[in-house]
């Protein structure tokens, strides 16, 4: 139990709130930015469906990663920073400094912020798009040691989520005045969902629900939210987690065949509309010409996308539940707030 000051940035995002739910339960003090204040009230909703206590104990700042106003106060007074707020995807880039620009930009604003504020240690919240991108296929899982090739076939956001997290290392290196930096980098990141406002991965479970046609030959790793925060608050305080990164997969990696069957086996008729056939990689990149979302899964088809989280297990003492028990509490939560179409 603490009653020390720990900001979480972009308090809106699926990470970010149940990070907060999780500091709350262990007694600490929240401070959490928002672009307007106008979203305070859902994100309360979303805690208090996700069961939190201490609400008294969570406040609000306004502050945008792409201006300096906000971001003192918001780190004034905190031991902790858990940096979670990143550009994700809206369809309004238009090139790929679009994407850089704002991450890289956004974390370093942060980590001065930080530094300023005499924070003891920073806990980034970056991505498995910074580890596994632009390879080739591994004959072994990916570890903590690897990093995207940007030479290789990258998306722009696979390629902002290794600069920035890069940046951010070579911050803490050079100008970081003995401030400590973590690394988080989950896989594809499913469980309970608080409101209708969810996570980019947790809308594969959406669409298997409501009758996608077929699942592509795409393998992915997957880890559930709540242990995703359990991570980062170990590696707030933990003493072997200072200057590391860790992966948060749980268990090998699954085939998108693989979890529609898990659906269908752990929800019977309501997961009805969940395919239960694979697209044929031909038809995949046929139909890729013309459309630029499936054009970045056609470079991931029949690619082992495994990694592990031996390392997290190890240092850390981090036990994360079963993908399978992810991608069911995705999905019954989905149901239970009526985000499925009937």
């Amino acid at each position: 139990m603490s009653d020390s000051w720990v900001l979480v940035t972009g308090g809106t995002g699926f990470i970010a709130q149940h990070c907060m739910l999780a500091l709350l339960r262990e007694g600490y003090r929240v401070r959490t930015t928002v672009r307007s204040l106008e979203r305070e009230p859902e994100v309360r909703a979303n805690l208090k469906a996700g069961g939190a206590v201490g609400n008294d104990r969570l406040s609000f700042v306004v502050a945008d990663l792409g201006d300096d106003r906000g971001w003192a106060e918001a780190a004034a007074g905190c031991t902790y920073v858990l940096h979670g707020a990143s550009p994700t995807p809206s369809g309004d880039q238009v090139s790929e400094e679009d994407w850089i620009k704002p991450a890289v930009g956004g974390n370093l604003r942060v980590l001065r912020a930080a530094r300023d504020a005499g924070v003891r240690r920073v806990v980034l919240t970056s991505a498995f798009g910074a580890i596994c991108a632009g390879h080739l296929q591994l004959d072994r899982p990916f570890d903590e040691t690897d990093w995207s090739d940007l030479s290789g076939d990258v998306w722009p956001y696979q390629k902002s989520k290794t600069l920035s997290e890069r940046a951010a290392w070579e911050f803490i290196a050079r100008e970081g005045g003995g401030m400590e930096l973590s690394v988080v980098n989950p896989t594809a990141v499913l469980g309970p969902v608080l409101g209708p406002d969810y996570s980019h991965s947790v809308r594969m479970i959406t669409n298997m629900l409501n009758g996608q046609r077929g699942c592509p030959k795409v393998n992915c790793g997957f880890v559930d939210v709540r242990d995703v925060a359990d991570l980062h608050l170990r590696a707030m305080t933990h003493p072997n987690a200072k200057g590391e990164r860790f992966i948060a997969i749980a268990g090998e990696s699954l085939w998108l065949i693989d979890v529609a069957n898990v659906l269908h086996r752990r929800l019977g008729a309501s997961a009805s509309r969940v395919p239960k056939r694979e697209v044929p990689n031909w038809l995949i990149r046929l139909l890729a010409r013309r459309n630029p979302t499936l054009k970045g899964i056609a470079t991931l088809l029949g690619r082992n996308m495994n990694a592990s989280s031996e390392k997290a297990i190890r240092l850390l003492g981090w036990t994360p539940r079963s993908s399978e028990e992810a991608i069911v509490a995705s999905a019954e939560s989905l149901m239970r707030f009526g985000l499925i179409k009937q």
